[in-house]
C-alpha cells in the first residue's frame, strides 16, 4: 500500500445507493479512501438538497479521480454537474457502466 492511499469520490444518483456502497466497499478494500454521497432515510428539503450538493462538490476538491456509479448508463442532472465540475477541474472520471 502506498504512504498514501487514493482518495476516490463516488458520484451517482440516489437511486443506486446499492451499488455505490458497493463501489465503496471494493475500493476500500483495494486501499482506498472513499467519499460518497450522504444518505438521508427521510425526504429532504429543497435547502438541505443545496446544502448536500454543495457539499459532495467539496468532496470531489478532496479527490484524486472520480467514479461515477451509472447502471445501465443512466446519469441524472446532479451527477451531470458533478462530472462537469471534476472535469473542469481536472480530476479523472471514470464509470461503471458505458455511456
Amino acid at each position: 500500500m502506498p504512504d498514501r492511499p487514493e482518495i476516490v469520490c463516488i458520484c451517482g444518483s440516489v437511486r443506486f445507493v446499492k451499488e455505490m456502497r458497493t463501489a465503496n466497499r471494493d475500493l476500500t478494500f483495494a486501499g482506498a479512501i472513499v467519499v460518497a454521497p450522504g444518505e438521508a432515510d427521510e425526504v429532504i428539503t429543497d435547502e438541505q438538497k443545496t446544502a448536500l450538493d454543495v457539499l459532495h462538490l467539496r468532496k470531489i476538491d478532496l479527490a484524486d479521480r472520480v467514479l461515477v456509479v451509472n447502471p445501465g448508463g443512466y446519469i441524472g442532472e446532479s451527477t451531470k454537474r458533478e462530472i462537469a465540475y471534476a472535469q473542469a477541474t481536472s480530476k479523472p472520471v471514470s464509470y461503471t457502466d458505458p455511456l
